[in-house]
């Protein structure tokens, strides 16, 4: 977001003349939300352009990937300050152009909104769950002008308003400009809210968990202790709050069976949607995405790539810092969640295997580095395309690159010389770009390592692991804090692609590993094998049984069909490069003390 502009929300808010003059008025109501449907009012004055433009977003703060709203806008009218219609043109699918007015443009239409996370809008008899880019319009040559917006909550089902919003009166509230406004999602229902108080400097905040679920409420108040000890650990790290505006920042929690599991950080609010409820295993399931979102609270909303500034709502927009803003940010949610206890460390420590595995052993660093594969972002950040993608051999997240490099920073900091760490470095980045929302670079990030560490240190780790693929010692890293790291099987092969068992026959469900059995014996995605060394692969026979009965390095016949035509081929049996990361036993009390400074000394509750 602009942080320029959000530096004058008090300024604007408290101009009353300004405001009353240029800002812009929304409506939206749901007396259809059994079909799903919200009608929307908009009105501007003050309208100085002959052709008044206004268009739907094509994208959504957090995400970004391109996101078509605008399909789900029908009924669309607008009319003069008398009620007079107006004309209306399209001069693309996302845009509306006004003309004939007199200064006045009153606009209305009709939005139909079934998905319920982190980016669409979802209405029914349940809530109003609504992203701003996906529910409402908006003009872009009057992006700097203040935006007032009244909800009328279904009074019959109990609902009430949830967002980061400035309350004005009842049912009304305020954004400075449209990138607030954007940025503000909204959750309306019979939710239950919870609240606690905490001070950062001279300036004390109001955290605030808003959930909304289907079966009750018992659990919320134990789930909200542990929304307490994260909050207070990432502020730890960081030495104290960002400055929320309005004194408040709002969990929105909506876990119900109607929506899809998701998390989308925004200024002061995130969104978290799950179908699990805290008491059918969400306690567990979403206290994850809880560490995770509100970390970005810092990186990402104030620590911003300037690569995603000013943000573009109408196409993708592209960062090649993900790996850092997204990645140590997944990092760091597992080693908050072992931090505050709420995870034990033997568990943290055998989760390390999968992302430094998958990452290991990825066919995709030989195509691309974090960087590049950080652009790679608008073709899969919930992107939808209908052609098949090679995504198995040629993409890491940058999600899971950017946790395990950012394991591999903390403890070659922690390695040196000097009391260094990976939260050293974040407070430095956070003083640095954070508190004064001055937009970084990818060389920033390197200048301020090399300020924290020296530029020999600085150079080796961006030019290996960052513009290269190289992959750190994790071996040696791990050992240091007394953690171990080893081959999970040494013998026992694997295929390399995922198998459904359809029809008595198993078919190759995704794009075969590069290297591995499949892959090297020619077979392919939609394959259906029908024997392997003579063993029918029907129901009866799984996958990993058949695995045990073979070493890497043997080789069978296979039987398949390919396009209704049965084949024959050869396929020899390659190794499993599996990892698996454990706490050593009895480590010497030096190691002991490295870890507790690392993941902290309280035991923990085991699996999250």
């Amino acid at each position: 977001m602009k942080s320029i502009i959000y530096a004058l929300v008090v300024c604007l808010f408290a101009t009353g003349k300004l405001y009353a003059q240029t800002h812009i008025k929304y409506e939206i109501s749901f007396k259809n939300a059994v079909h799903h449907e919200g009608e929307i009012a908009v009105e501007y004055n003050g309208v100085d352009m002959d052709t008044l433009s206004v268009r739907m977003s094509r994208t959504s703060p957090g995400r970004y990937a391109i996101h078509e709203f605008a399909k789900n806008v029908y009924a669309f009218k607008a009319v003069d300050g008398g009620g007079n219609k107006l004309k209306v043109t399209r001069p693309n699918p996302y845009q509306w152009d006004i003309t004939g007015h007199s200064g006045i443009v009153k606009i209305y239409y009709t939005l139909f909104a079934n998905h319920g996370d982190g980016t669409y809008a979802q209405i029914d008899e349940t809530h109003a769950h609504l992203n701003i880019p996906a529910t409402f319009i908006y003009a872009p040559s009057l992006e700097n002008r203040p935006v007032q917006i009244k909800f009328h909550p279904r009074k019959d089902l109990k609902w009430k308003i949830a967002t980061q919003l400035k309350p004005l009166n009842e049912n009304e509230y305020y954004a400075p400009n449209l990138d607030y406004f954007m940025d503000s999602p909204v959750e309306i229902s019979d939710h239950r809210i919870r609240t606690f108080k905490t001070r950062s400097g001279n300036k004390e905040y109001d955290i605030n968990f808003v959930l909304h679920q289907a079966d009750g409420y018992e659990g919320f108040d134990a789930y909200f202790e542990k929304v307490k000890k994260i909050v207070e650990t990432e502020m730890e790290i960081f030495g104290d709050l960002p400055d929320f505006d309005y004194g408040s920042y709002y969990f929105l929690a909506c876990y119900m069976t109607n929506v899809d599991g998701d998390g989308m950080e925004h200024r002061n609010s995130t969104v978290l949607t799950n179908q699990a409820s805290l008491s059918n295993g969400g306690d567990r399931q979403n206290i994850g995405t809880v560490a995770h979102e509100f970390f970005h609270a810092w990186n990402v909303e104030r620590i911003r790539p300037a690569s995603l500034e000013p943000f573009d709502y109408t196409g993708a927009d592209m960062s090649g810092e993900l790996w850092f803003a997204e990645g140590f940010t997944s990092y760091y949610t597992y080693l908050t969640l072992c931090r505050t206890g709420i995870m034990s460390k033997e568990y943290y420590a055998s989760s390390l295997s999968g992302p430094l595995g998958s990452v290991w052993n990825s066919p995709g660093r030989k195509y691309f580095n974090p960087v590049e594969m950080s652009y790679q972002a608008p073709f899969v950040d919930a992107a939808t395309s209908v052609d098949q993608v090679n995504r198995e051999n040629t993409f890491i997240s940058y999600y899971t690159y950017g946790n395990v490099l950012g394991l591999a920073l903390d403890l070659s900091l922690r390695n040196l010389e000097t009391d260094k760490s990976l939260d050293g470095f974040m407070r430095l980045v956070w003083h640095a770009y954070g508190k004064n929302e001055l937009p970084y670079t990818l060389k920033n990030l390197q200048d301020a390592l090399t300020s924290y560490t020296d530029e020999s240190f600085s150079d080796e780790f961006f030019n290996a692991y960052i513009y290269g693929s190289a992959m750190p010692d994790y071996q040696s890293l791990l050992a240091s804090v007394g953690i171990g790291f080893s081959e999970l099987y040494e013998e026992r092969p694997v295929l390399g692609a995922q198998i459904q068992q359809i029809d008595n026959k198993w078919l190759i469900s995704s794009n075969p590993t590069q290297g591995a059995s499949l892959y090297n014996a020619g077979l392919s995605k939609g394959d259906k094998i029908v024997s392997i060394d003579g063993k029918l692969t029907n129901n009866k026979l799984k996958p990993n049984e058949l695995l045990n009965l073979y070493k890497a390095g043997e080789t069978v016949k296979v039987v398949f069909n390919r396009y209704g035509r049965q084949k024959e081929t050869e396929l020899t049996f390659t190794k499993n490069l599996s990892f698996k990361t454990y706490l050593i036993e009895n480590p010497s009390e030096e190691l002991r003390q490295r870890q507790n400074l690392w993941l902290g000394k309280t035991s923990g509750e085991g699996k999250p």
